[in-house]
């Protein structure tokens, strides 16, 4: 495994990849996460120059578009694609992820799964010509889905059932911390994985006081803060099953907002550091 920032997911925005270079050197980052878009305007080797004079890497990137969109709006971020995923695999990016959304209104379950394996088995087949792999992240907390007609894929197993209906051989899990505990998922579910299931990793912390389904997505705390997430047992089981990829924080903490770049680098580093260290 090795520690990768994604800037917009700590509530740092609007800088440069020389300026987020920069900053991921200065926290003890190894890896970089990085849109496809800015892969594409600034070019592999560009990228390649830049993570290079810092000892970094591209830890991986995300999906541009929704795989729910409409049918036209699809068809043409699909055909776009290519042209992000050749600078992607020229800066080293072979691991790009997207999360599922856990409830429809419009369509049952099994449709909602029959529609989602068409699309994401046209997605995995686009990147797998450029040697990338897809990671499809569920969602977790019960009031992620409250209200809605219709539930869908939000726990492990579930996604797990979803890569193997899709039938591509790049296809696995964006394991999240924060859905793996809203989920009521185990260790032991980790540890029946294996390295080639998982795409890539966030690693979160939850506020105390709340159950899991009583979770609210987007309040979340970094790793290690409260202990009510088990961070060390996480990665201990990450690790106890041989994955080698990116693990980043995600915490949607907008009191960040609040603080200087270096200093949010700086904490981040610090909180995924300590869980690090334990394992």
């Amino acid at each position: 495994m090795f520690k990768s920032v994604f800037f917009e997911a700590i509530e740092i925005r609007g800088k440069d990849l020389v300026t987020k270079a920069r900053l991921a050197s200065k926290g003890g980052f190894e890896g970089v996460h990085v849109s496809l878009h800015e892969l594409y305007e600034l070019g592999p080797e560009r990228v390649n120059e830049i993570l290079g004079e810092y000892g970094l890497r591209v830890g991986g990137s995300f999906l541009p578009f929704s795989v729910a969109e409409s049918e036209i709006g699809f068809e043409r971020s699909l055909s776009e694609l290519p042209r992000l995923l050749k600078a992607a695999s020229g800066a080293g990016c072979e691991r790009i992820s997207t999360w599922i959304t856990p409830c429809s209104d419009v369509l049952p379950y099994r449709e909602n799964f029959e529609f989602h394996v068409k699309r994401l088995k046209r997605v995995a087949r686009t990147l797998s010509d450029y040697g990338c792999r897809l990671g499809l992240e569920f969602i977790g907390p019960f009031t992620s889905r409250r209200g809605h007609r219709f539930t869908f894929v939000h726990t492990l197993g579930e996604m797990l059932k979803l890569c193997d209906a899709i039938g591509e051989g790049n296809v696995g899990i964006l394991l999240d911390s924060w859905h793996w505990y809203t989920s009521r998922g185990t260790l032991d579910d980790i540890l029946a994985l294996s390295d080639g299931d998982v795409v890539d990793v966030h690693l979160n912390d939850a506020p105390l006081g709340l159950s899991p389904e009583e979770q609210v997505d987007n309040r979340r705390k970094l790793p290690g803060e409260t202990g009510a997430i088990d961070c060390v047992g996480f990665l201990r089981a990450l690790k106890g099953i041989g994955y080698q990829g990116p693990v980043v924080v995600e915490p949607f903490q907008e009191d960040l907002r609040n603080m200087s770049p270096e200093d949010v680098v700086l904490l981040v580093s610090k909180s995924l550091r300590d869980v690090w260290d334990k394992v």
